[in-house]
């Protein structure tokens, strides 16, 4: 599979640098000084381009009785690499969470690990984390008539 990009607003390009590459343990990539910095994000190139005046609509959405912020982004993580990331958030005083670390569906097709947290600009992010891939897309009896 190829990496996505994805290029997001911030509103603080320094407090954006520090969460990426200090807290989340992003490399980072090429920068144009006060306009945008690109972060590996497990292999994916995001891209924070400083717009401080980006318009904030906070929504939420439910999912298996929580509410979750939307829109929101994130990667899928193979559990090992999903734990180490819960930990060093957990550790860091800093963080915003959204929804601490906990599984969802459990017992069930797609069971899954799942985290929120928010950037310093607000953007939200999940990171999931799947014991077996095959149950990424695995339908739920009460979801695939949606």
């Amino acid at each position: 599979m190829r990496p996505f990009h994805l290029a997001f607003p911030v509103s603080d390009l320094e407090a954006t640098r520090h969460f990426y590459a200090e807290v989340m343990g992003c490399a980072i990539g090429r920068e144009s000084p006060g306009k945008w910095i690109d972060f590996d994000l497990y292999g994916h190139q995001m891209s924070a381009h400083l717009l401080p005046d980006a318009p904030r609509a906070p929504a939420r959405g439910g999912v298996d009785g929580d509410a979750v912020p939307i829109p929101h982004f994130g990667v899928v993580l193979d559990m090992p690499a999903w734990r180490e990331l819960a930990a060093r958030l957990e550790a860091e005083p800093s963080t915003v969470w959204c929804l601490k670390p906990k599984v969802r569906f459990e017992g069930q097709p797609g069971e899954q690990a799942t985290l929120f947290v928010f950037d310093p600009s607000g953007n939200a992010l999940e990171f999931k984390g799947f014991n077996d891939d095959s149950a990424i897309f695995a339908a739920q009896p009460a979801l695939a008539a949606v």
